[in-house]
């Protein structure tokens, strides 16, 4: 099974106990009423499959991220690994995507080009099975219905952040051209708290997870993370984020006004008061921006706010010191660190972004993890039991004055 797919599955076992580990099943009597009912709703795999793992496997999921943390969930591999079973992960990718890209193709058409091409071993996968998964496929995918959009919000902090991006001034630069820079923002929904703000020259999801570490390690982890559908919010980095973390993604519905309300009523505000206000003659960097950015948040904060009675957001933050949980600032480091993957060489080199970094022998040949800064000034291979071994850059000098271990072969009575 392929790295991807493994960790997709650990992905979609974190998200059946999620709401354990965020401490948001608090309307069932006992965790075991949770797995119950947990199992009955079933469980969405990265295929598209909808299953029903029993409540005891559920649990089982649970304690085992309570003891060794998200990479607990990645599957072994298995002892018939090589051998074909009935419609694995990539038979039913290749299925889903047929059906896909030519939604007019009958299920005898996608079993025989399965067939020809290989994906099936012959006779191991009947016409009616894939009929059964098309059927299944389909029905997950319709069901539409009238969406509730009255509004809403939590009653303690933390337990729900709304993060988002908007453009922000144009920034003149040291070569005289504009540059249009970016503001990224997450709020907290109780209290409407802005728990953290930056500025940057691109919305993406590293400029993103630089807000979240700051705000997390200063405030404590949310229990949920709402976002729109947008590639910086939607993705896999961010899965895995937020699995290591302990903390649920939820996603807003497109063309809901009541879903990101918030946040996107603070950026009006934002607009309104300091970027209308600002001078951008005044400001030569985008550091001094932030500066700037960064004492208007702190006057927000510390503004009275009509919807919370008068309190100020901080105030109002702040009356519950019980809901801030904060995460280890050794773990918060290797928490959020960026993961990929990459084939070893021969002699012991992998390639990030054309640079190149030596790791240890024992890797060479071999499909790792690796785990690494934004700034990429630390890298780390991923070991099997979760552990991390850093990485080096390349220095062929180095490596030339180092004695390898010579091996003599010796032979007969003259040797």
């Amino acid at each position: 099974m392929k790295e991807e797919t493994k960790q997709g599955i650990a992905l979609a076992r974190y998200a059946a106990i999620a709401p354990l580990v965020a401490g948001l099943a608090e309307n069932y009597k006992s965790n075991r009423e949770y797995y119950a009912d947990r199992a009955e709703k079933g469980i969405q795999y990265p295929d598209g499959s909808l299953r029903h793992p029993s409540p005891d496997t559920i649990e089982k999921w649970y304690l085992m991220y309570r003891k060794k943390g998200f990479d607990a969930l990645v599957p072994a591999a298995r002892s018939d690994a090589g051998r074909s079973r009935r419609l694995d992960d990539d038979a039913r990718e290749r299925i889903r995507y047929l059906k896909t890209h030519y939604p007019r193709m009958s299920a005898a058409a996608i079993h025989r080009n399965l067939n020809d091409d290989g994906t099936f071993p012959p006779g191991a996968v009947s016409e009616s099975t894939v009929c059964r998964f098309i059927r299944q496929m389909e029905a997950e995918e319709r069901g539409t219905g009238q969406r509730d959009m009255r509004r809403y919000e939590r009653p303690h902090i933390n337990e729900v952040w709304c993060g988002d991006s908007s453009v922000g001034p144009w920034l003149l630069q040291a070569d005289g051209k504009k540059r249009r820079v970016f503001i990224v923002a997450l709020i907290d929904d109780a209290s409407r708290f802005v728990t953290g703000a930056g500025i940057f020259p691109n919305d993406s999801f590293v400029s993103l997870m630089s807000v979240e570490k700051s705000a997390i390690a200063k405030y404590g982890r949310p229990k949920v993370f709402r976002f729109d559908n947008g590639k910086p919010y939607r993705n896999h980095q961010m899965e895995l984020l937020a699995a290591r973390i302990g903390t649920t993604l939820s996603y807003c519905q497109p063309y809901d006004p009541v879903g990101k309300s918030k946040i996107e009523r603070w950026f009006r505000t934002m607009k309104d008061q300091w970027m209308a206000a600002l001078d951008m003659h005044e400001f030569s960097s985008i550091d001094a921006l932030r500066l700037s950015l960064d004492s208007y948040v702190l006057k927000y904060n510390r503004t009275p706010h009509s919807s919370l009675g008068g309190k100020t957001p901080q105030e109002r933050f702040f009356s519950e010191p019980g809901q801030i949980r904060r995460i280890p600032e050794e773990k918060l480091d290797t928490d959020f660190l960026l993961e990929i993957e990459r084939t070893v060489s021969a002699d012991s080199v992998i390639t990030v972004g054309q640079v190149e970094y030596e790791v240890d022998c024992r890797f060479a040949r071999r499909r790792i993890r690796l785990r690494y800064s934004p700034d990429m000034e630390r890298f780390y291979v991923v070991e099997a039991d979760g552990g991390l071994t850093p990485v080096h850059l390349l220095n062929k000098q180095e490596n030339a004055g180092i004695r390898r271990n010579k091996f003599h072969l010796t032979g007969g009575a003259g040797s």
